[in-house]
């Protein structure tokens, strides 16, 4: 799972609150054990969700012996208690150190990724060689990497439909390729992740204007991780 895709859609705060999907959650769970970032972000929200309720079950506490005993003591309404200051101040901590780490730490650092030129590991694969040894791309954990993949030149085709099979030979990504007449081979940037080393394998599929598919062929590479 991307780093940036789990910031924009604001994932972190779903698995909070139990608003994943089962299949997206196994991958969000997966990716935070490898993220520093995204395993601070979830702690502090369990350590805030748990505070939150300690204070919020703290009982009031009962009214001064000094009143006058036939003196009436008007009732405040449960919700209001959860704006005594006891509640208020350690959930406003909280919540300020969480949204300070992210706006000090987490995105100065995407931005500053986004805006640096870099330089990504890539290979070049044909798809239709069944049976031959695909490259080897070696990358860091959740870095990205290119694939320039080459589809013979075959008519009748409006686009094409590539799917990333892992090791485990799990879809992990579709992407739509315009057929170009004048273009046979086009860069894939696949997006950083925490994919596992192995054989990876991709698909591609021709389509035609009247929605027919047809496999083009096959291509497979070889995923190195250099931690």
């Amino acid at each position: 799972m991307d780093h940036d895709v789990v910031v924009r859609h604001k994932m972190t705060e779903q698995y909070l609150l139990d608003e994943l999907d089962p299949e997206i959650r196994d991958e969000f769970e997966e990716h935070f054990f490898d993220c520093a970032d995204c395993a601070f972000d979830v702690h502090a929200g369990v350590l805030f969700v748990e505070e939150s309720k300690v204070v919020l079950s703290e009982k009031t506490e009962p009214g001064s012996s000094v009143l006058p005993v036939t003196a009436a003591v008007p009732g405040i309404p449960g919700w209001l208690a959860w704006f005594r200051p006891t509640v208020v101040v350690p959930v406003m901590v909280m919540l300020l150190t969480v949204v300070a780490y992210q706006n000090l730490v987490t995105y100065p650092q995407l931005t500053s990724q986004l805006d640096s030129p870099q330089v990504l590991p890539w290979a070049s694969v044909n798809v239709g060689t069944y049976g031959s040894e695909g490259p080897v791309i070696a990358t860091r954990p959740g870095k990205g990497f290119l694939l320039f993949v080459r589809i013979p030149p075959e008519g009748g085709y409006s686009r094409y439909t590539a799917e990333l099979y892992s090791p485990a030979g799990k879809a992990e990504w579709s992407l739509t390729i315009p057929a170009a007449s004048a273009q046979d081979q086009w860069p894939v940037e696949v997006p950083g992740a925490n994919r596992e080393a192995g054989s990876y394998t991709l698909a591609v599929r021709g389509i035609t204007a009247a929605g027919e598919s047809k496999e083009v062929g096959r291509a497979s590479f070889e995923l190195q991780i250099n931690k």
